[in-house]
């Protein structure tokens, strides 16, 4: 932020300004992954690794800073585990590749991301991941690298979220389809690009003996974790998938008969607000389902590593929902809780330990 910006931050909302020094002033970074010391659990004295670090800066800025905060290999791990994914789900979303060519890669994304040299350039120029794939050797280089109970768990994921993709996926393609019409329907795909995210971090947590080995077998609440964050991007992102033609609300909830409306480009009409609004409501009605479970996820949680990482995102999903709720500008632009409300919930868990 510019001086100007903290100015005028002080002169308008004086609270978050005290929220924002208190928390840049007092906030120290738990480990440093560039220093000598952390070089054998972070991989930085190596080339490879030290790209992999700079693409999730690249891809995540939000998630990058709490996985380098995770004790251990586990940082290093688990970037490797949100790139090997961000690899897939950038395929998945590219619709510039024809589905013909884009199913056997998808379908074969597991046997590709343990391939050395394997790469990829068939992106569309302006997908903004693309140049992870084109470098994506570094990533297959580093996670054969891994101890092989943290690859496994993450092929066996890949494996499982690539099918489910490549369904969709062609679906889409060869039916036309543009709509998901059930909340069960709704359900399996968010389990599938989310869900399924939770349990492999799950698996990795016990993998690394930082949590009980049982915690692999949490895999509701493991799945909840995931389906909680991933219905509230869902959510908040509404006018911007719509603008690209990409419409994850299921049908159950928006086409009710009581909301009067036939496409989901509809809602953002000014004279249907009100309407939209309650079919927004019963969106966050739905994803509030799943917070009991992601709590009690917490509740199992040891390392205050792990616990930071799986709360703070959870909170800030939490704190989304409440501004997106009854919002009638989410159908006009992307809205973002502001930074004092994300440092607020970072410095409630980094200084309250285990406070939920």
């Amino acid at each position: 932020m510019s001086i100007t910006n903290w100015l005028v931050l002080l002169l308008t909302h004086p609270n978050e300004f005290r929220t924002l020094v208190q928390f840049y002033f007092y906030h120290e970074q738990k480990r440093d992954i560039t220093s000598i010391k952390e070089h054998p659990t972070s991989g930085w004295d190596r080339e490879s690794m030290r790209r992999c670090w700079a693409f999730l800066d690249q891809t995540s800025r939000s998630f990058s800073a709490v996985i380098k905060e995770l004790d251990g290999d586990l940082a290093r791990t688990i970037c490797i585990f949100y790139l090997v994914l961000r690899g897939l789900d950038t395929i998945e979303d590219d619709m510039t590749i024809p589905d013909d060519i884009k199913q056997p890669i998808l379908r074969s994304f597991h046997k590709h991301t343990v391939t050395p040299g394997w790469k990829y350039d068939g992106c569309g120029p302006n997908e903004k991941d693309r140049q992870l794939l084109v470098e994506y050797d570094v990533v297959v280089e580093e996670l054969n690298r891994l101890d092989p109970s943290y690859r496994d768990v993450i092929v066996d994921i890949t494996e499982k979220m690539e099918t489910g993709m490549a369904d969709y996926a062609h679906k889409a393609a060869t039916t036309g389809s543009i709509y998901l019409d059930t909340i069960a329907e709704y359900d399996l795909y968010c389990h599938y690009v989310a869900g399924l995210v939770g349990e492999g971090l799950s698996g990795i947590f016990s993998a690394s003996r930082k949590e009980a080995p049982w915690i692999k077998d949490q895999l509701e609440l493991s799945n909840s974790m995931g389906l909680l964050l991933q219905k509230t991007n869902i959510i908040r992102d509404y006018r911007e998938d719509a603008d690209e033609q990409r419409y994850f609300w299921p049908r159950e909830i928006w086409g009710r008969k009581e909301y009067g409306f036939s496409e989901m480009r509809d809602m953002y009409a000014p004279h249907a607000r009100e309407r939209a609004m309650w079919a927004q409501s019963g969106m966050i009605v739905d994803a509030l389902r799943h917070t009991v479970d992601a709590l009690d996820y917490l509740r199992l949680i040891k390392n205050q590593s792990v616990f930071n990482f799986c709360a703070i995102p959870a909170s800030m999903a939490m704190a989304t929902l409440e501004l997106c709720f009854m919002n009638p500008v989410m159908f006009d632009r992307n809205i973002k809780i502001r930074k004092a409300e994300a440092a607020r919930a970072s410095f409630d868990y980094y200084f309250s330990p285990f406070r939920v």
